[in-house]
C-alpha cells in the first residue's frame, strides 16, 4: 500500500504538466497571431500587463501549482518514508488532485472566483488534513 501514494503524486505532476502545455500554446498563439515583441515580455508585470485575461490564466494557474501542492507532495514523501500511507491519507491524496484538477479547469477556462475558491478550499482542507494525521500519528 505505500507506494499507492505515489499514484496521486503522479496524477498531480501529469496535471502541471497539461497546465504548462496550455500555457504554452495560449501564450505563443497570442504572442505570434499578434507579433509581440518578446522583449515586451520579458517580466511577470510585463506579461500581466500585456496579455488578456484568458492568455494569463494558464500561467496564473501554473504558478498556484506550486503553492500548496508543495506541501502534498512533501507530506506524500513524508508518510511513504515514515510507512504511513494508509486508506485515510490515500483517500485524501485523491481527493486533492480531483479538486486541484477542477480548480485548474475552472482556472484555464471560464474563470469564476467562486468556483475557483470553492475546489481550492476543499484541496486545501484535505491537504491539511494529511498533514494533520501524519503529524498525529508521528508525535
Amino acid at each position: 500500500m505505500q507506494a499507492e501514494i505515489f499514484q496521486p503524486v503522479l496524477a498531480m505532476l501529469l496535471l502541471t504538466l497539461v497546465v504548462w502545455v496550455v500555457l504554452f500554446v495560449r501564450r505563443m498563439k497570442y504572442l505570434m497571431g499578434n507579433k509581440v515583441d518578446a522583449e515586451l515580455v520579458k517580466t511577470p508585470e510585463q506579461v500581466t500587463a500585456l496579455l488578456p485575461a484568458d492568455v494569463n490564466a494558464p500561467g496564473n494557474n501554473f504558478k498556484n501549482l506550486f503553492e500548496m501542492p508543495v506541501i502534498f507532495y512533501v507530506v506524500c514523501l513524508v508518510a511513504f518514508q515514515l510507512q504511513q500511507v494508509d486508506g485515510f491519507l490515500l483517500n485524501c491524496a485523491w481527493g486533492f488532485v480531483l479538486l486541484r484538477a477542477i480548480h485548474s479547469l475552472i482556472h484555464c477556462t471560464y474563470n469564476r472566483v467562486l468556483h475557483r475558491f470553492y475546489s481550492y478550499i476543499g484541496s486545501s482542507v484535505l491537504v491539511w488534513a494529511m498533514l494533520v494525521d501524519l503529524a498525529l500519528k508521528n508525535f
